[in-house]
C-alpha cells in the first residue's frame, strides 16, 4: 500500500502537476552509494559532490564561489552571478575567502533569481526581513565590505528590474563575461520559483526553454509550504503565494551551474531527498524543472543523508 496504490478519489488526485509519472519518479530512486553514477544525459562537465556535514557542504560551497570570482579578477573579465536565497550558508564562506584572499568585486554583477511578490508583482520593501535583497544585503554584500559588489551592479526581482535581466545579461556576456548558475533545488524540483505545473502552459519544450521570466508568479502550494517551514518558522500565514523569477530562458544560458542541496531537518527528517534523485534520474523534461540541471556543466553539493535509503522512519 503506497502512493499510487491509493490516490484515486482521494484528496490529492489531481493535486500534483500532470506530468508527474510517479511510478517513473520512484523508479528514479536507488541505493545511496550509486547516486553520483553518471548518467547518460548529464553533461559531461557537470560532477555532484556528497558532503559529509552542513559545514563541510557551505564550506565547498562557498569556495566554488569564491574561486569563481577570483578566477574572473586574474583574468581581467567580468562575471556574471545568478543567486539564490536559499540554500544561504555559503555565503558566509564566499565573505570568507574573498577577504582571505582580497578580492575585490568590482568586476562581478549579480543577479537574485527571485522574489516574493503579490498579484501585480509588487514586492517586499528592501528592510523587511523576509525579502530576498535583505538576505542578500545581510550575508553576503554588507559583509565583505570595501570588496562588496558596487551597488549599481546588483540586480533585484523587482517587477522593473526584472524585465530587464535579458539585455543586461546579453550584453555582460556579448563582453565575455562569464554567466554562473547558482541554485537550489525545491521540493517540487522548482529552480528560482519556476515551478513545475508552469509546463502545461506552454505548447512545447522549446516555448518553456525561451521564457526569461514571470512577473507575480503563481507558486506551488507544496514550495508554499516547504517555504513556511524552512523560513517562516513553520508560519505559513506569512508566505506570500506569488514570486517574481527567472526562468529557464535565463538560468539555462548559464556557463557554468553551483547547485546546493542541503535539506534536512534533523533527527532523520527530510524534505529534499526524493528532489534530488529525480534531478538526478529523471532525464529532461519541462513538467520537472531541475531535471535539466544535470545537463549543464557545474558541481552540485549535496548533503550525504539526502541520497537516503529513502525508506519510512517514524519520527
Amino acid at each position: 500500500m503506497n502512493f499510487n496504490s491509493t490516490v484515486k478519489g482521494s484528496a490529492l488526485e489531481g493535486f500534483y502537476p500532470a506530468g508527474w509519472d510517479f511510478d517513473k519518479i520512484d523508479a528514479c530512486i536507488d541505493a545511496p552509494e550509486t547516486i553520483t553514477n553518471p548518467q547518460p544525459f548529464w553533461n559531461k562537465g557537470f560532477t555532484p559532490i556528497k558532503c559529509d556535514s552542513l559545514g563541510e557542504f557551505e564550506t565547498y560551497m562557498g569556495h566554488e564561489i569564491a574561486k569563481q570570482i577570483k578566477v574572473a579578477k586574474e583574468n581581467g573579465e567580468k562575471v556574471a552571478f545568478i543567486l539564490p536565497v536559499g540554500p544561504m550558508g555559503m555565503y558566509k564562506w564566499v565573505v570568507f575567502f574573498l577577504k582571505e584572499w582580497n578580492i575585490a568585486c568590482d568586476h562581478v554583477y549579480t543577479f537574485n533569481m527571485d522574489e516574493w511578490a503579490d498579484a501585480e508583482g509588487n514586492t517586499l520593501p528592501s528592510d523587511n526581513s523576509g525579502a530576498f535583497q535583505y538576505a542578500m544585503e545581510q550575508a553576503l554584500f554588507n559583509p565583505l565590505g570595501e570588496l562588496t559588489v558596487p551597488v549599481a551592479q546588483r540586480n533585484f526581482a523587482t517587477k522593473d528590474n526584472l524585465p530587464t535581466y535579458p539585455e543586461k545579461i546579453a550584453a555582460l556576456k556579448a563582453e565575455g563575461a562569464k554567466l554562473i548558475l547558482v541554485y537550489g533545488i525545491g521540493r517540487m524540483c522548482h529552480i528560482a520559483f519556476w515551478e513545475p505545473q508552469f509546463a502545461g502552459e506552454y505548447a512545447s519544450e522549446a516555448e518553456w526553454l525561451a521564457a526569461p521570466y514571470r512577473i507575480a508568479a503563481k507558486i506551488h502550494p507544496l514550495t508554499v509550504e516547504q517555504n513556511a517551514f524552512t523560513s517562516f518558522k513553520s508560519r505559513t500565514t506569512l508566505v506570500p503565494c506569488r514570486a517574481n523569477t527567472i526562468g529557464p530562458g535565463i538560468f539555462m544560458q548559464a556557463d557554468y551551474a553551483i547547485g546546493g542541496a542541503d535539506g534536512t531537518l534533523g533527527r532523520g527528517m527530510q524534505w529534499q531527498g526524493m528532489s534530488l534523485w529525480m534531478t538526478l534520474r529523471h532525464g529532461s523534461t519541462p513538467w520537472i524543472t531541475s531535471s535539466y540541471i544535470p545537463t549543464l556543466p557545474g558541481k552540485l553539493f549535496f548533503l550525504k543523508e539526502l541520497a537516503g535509503p529513502l525508506e519510512a522512519e517514524c519520527n
